[in-house]
């Protein structure tokens, strides 16, 4: 139960946990009510109690496109595949109207390597005293935080992150995570303000590419081969380990075999050096169309017109072969290309082979208008992939935080509980970035 004193009114809200019967309609509702934005001048609040300058978005609004999101389907889509997972709902008032939700699951991941790893390593080496990070830790991940907006500045949302972080440290998360964006500064403050804590940790770069109507050439000396599930795992075990790869999920095997992966496929070489070392690319395909759409807003007429007049040349005219785009102003879905990795001279040319293969898969699927991959921006992989700046976005903020800082400074009122403190010192910071370092985006959580 939350109350809080809004002038002589006094407001009251309680969170719980979701009811998919009870709540489903009031969720969907709140959902269309919040703007989810990827990119672009449009801002997403996600709905927190932190000063918003309202003005300066509203002037930036009007001056170029944007890339929006909204969810559909299953409102725990992004959330199911892991075994502990929540989501929660704020009523407000007598009335008990939903204003405000947050999701969250706690999912094991690998930390990867990297300075921290090495220093752990060395020091354990060394003196004997400091123990190797572990390879895999659970971490809580908080998605989907929204706020009604005529509710904000109320503390849902304070209340809703206290909640959800409360659950994930019950689930024995050592860390929790979240993401926004650089435009969204309310959410920013929100999560990195002393309240939470959280520290900004990671950049991923949304890269995106539309599907034309025609297939895209494949070399004759690249051979794509498509790989089973228990294949697939296997090559990613050896490819990318879990000391190379941050966030890659200790159920990789289920993700290969989950019914919305299309597919894990590798390129290679007919003719390849002998004298050179071999190359080779692999990625996998999402079919996303079934839980996001993507739209293109606040595009000049003059744009949409000259698309248009594209599809109907080509339309009629098929043999010219006209690069031309589905209509992108209208809600549309998307494939996600994840678990990208390259090697060997030709390592980047058999990505973009295989960035072409996906988009031709993707134009057979008529809900299908673009295809994205979620990368570092040091990774070797981001360079090779095709892109179109208005489909990419380098705006995502990954932010993180440990949990049981918490334990640590209510450890003196928990008497003889030495132990949970010694775990608290013990526990080692996420490992900084380095480059080339790959980071893992789970595409189930996108």
């Amino acid at each position: 139960m939350g109350a809080m004193s809004n002038g002589e009114k006094k407001v009251v809200f309680r969170v719980r946990e979701f009811d998919m019967e009870r709540d489903m309609a009031a969720v969907e509702e709140l959902d269309r009510r919040c703007q989810v934005g990827l990119c672009g001048d449009a801002t997403a609040d996600d709905g927190n109690d932190a000063k918003k300058k309202a003005a300066p978005a509203k002037k930036k609004k009007k001056r170029g496109m944007s890339l929006s999101v909204e969810l559909v389907g299953d409102p725990l889509a992004r959330i199911r595949h892991a075994p502990e997972h929540v989501m929660l709902v704020a009523e407000y008032g007598e009335e008990e109207e939903i204003v405000g939700i947050i999701k969250a699951c706690v999912k094991t991941v690998a930390r990867g390597g990297g300075a921290g790893g090495e220093k752990a390593s060395s020091a354990s080496s060394c003196g004997g005293e400091k123990r190797q990070p572990p390879t895999y830790v659970k971490v809580a991940l908080l998605l989907g935080l929204r706020v009604s907006p005529s509710h904000r500045r109320l503390g849902i949302a304070t209340a809703l992150v206290d909640r959800a972080e409360e659950w994930g440290r019950a689930h024995g998360a050592a860390h929790a995570t979240m993401a926004t964006t650089t435009s969204n500064a309310a959410s920013l403050s929100l999560f990195t303000g002393a309240r939470f804590g959280y520290a900004p940790f990671r950049r991923p770069a949304f890269l995106g590419r539309p599907v034309h109507a025609h297939r895209l050439p494949v070399p004759p000396h690249h051979r794509v081969l498509s790989l089973p599930p228990p294949l697939a795992a296997a090559a990613y075990a050896r490819l990318l380990p879990p000391h190379a790869a941050e966030f890659l999920p200790a159920d990789m095997a289920a993700l290969l075999s989950h019914k919305l992966t299309l597919g894990t496929f590798v390129a290679i070489e007919t003719n390849q050096d002998p004298s050179l070392p071999p190359s080779l690319a692999i990625l996998s395909v999402w079919d996303a169309t079934r839980s996001m759409r993507l739209r293109v807003r606040g595009a000049p007429r003059l744009l949409k017109a000259s698309l248009a007049a594209l599809r109907a040349l080509d339309r009629g005219a098929p043999w010219m072969r006209v690069p031309s785009i589905p209509d992108i102003f209208s809600p549309f879905g998307a494939y996600l290309l994840y678990g990208l990795h390259m090697s060997g001279p030709a390592g980047p040319a058999l990505l973009r082979t295989l960035c072409h293969h996906a988009h031709n898969i993707a134009g057979k699927n008529p809900a299908c208008a673009v295809v994205a991959a979620d990368v570092s921006p040091d990774d070797p992989a981001a360079a090779a992939v095709p892109r179109w700046r208005r489909f990419s976005c380098d705006e995502d903020v990954w932010c993180i935080k440990k949990l049981n800082k918490k334990k640590e400074n209510n450890g003196a009122a928990d008497d003889g509980d030495d132990d949970d403190e010694e775990e608290v010192e013990e526990e080692d910071d996420w490992p900084a970035a380095a480059a080339g370092k790959v980071l893992f985006v789970d595409p189930r959580e996108f």
